[in-house]
């Protein structure tokens, strides 16, 4: 049964945790997602990394574009956020990148704790 986690990340039965964020981009090869995924795994700044392929429509230079991408969602915590952000923004191939933050507004007690262990913002 899932609960639902208190915006500070608190629950009946759990103290508060720190928020859980995902952050979002997309880059136009498997192997530059994986690259990125790798990093910000190995590196602490994200407890795992979704990747999916994705077709995006968009305009660029005055044209409208229809690529097929990879969309990384990569799971972390608040703390650790600005510093994955930047890890992206630094390897990221495209010269504007999409790079964007939600705050997950629900998780599992027991998966937001495994992601807060995974996951170490920079000291």
């Amino acid at each position: 049964m899932l609960r639902r986690v208190a915006q500070n990340g608190a629950s009946p039965t759990r103290p508060a945790l720190m928020k859980l964020v995902a952050v979002c981009t997309t880059v136009g090869q498997a192997d530059d997602a994986r690259r990125i995924a790798t990093a910000a795994v190995e590196q602490g700044l994200a407890a795992c990394v979704h990747i999916d392929a994705i077709e995006s429509v968009y305009r660029w230079q005055g044209r409208v574009q229809h690529e097929t991408e990879q969309r990384l969602m990569l799971k972390t915590t608040e703390a650790a956020a600005p510093a994955l952000r930047e890890l992206v923004r630094q390897m990221h191939p495209y010269e504007l990148p999409a790079l964007y933050s939600f705050e997950v507004a629900e998780a599992h007690p027991d998966y937001a704790t495994w992601v807060m262990e995974q996951t170490q913002p920079p000291a």
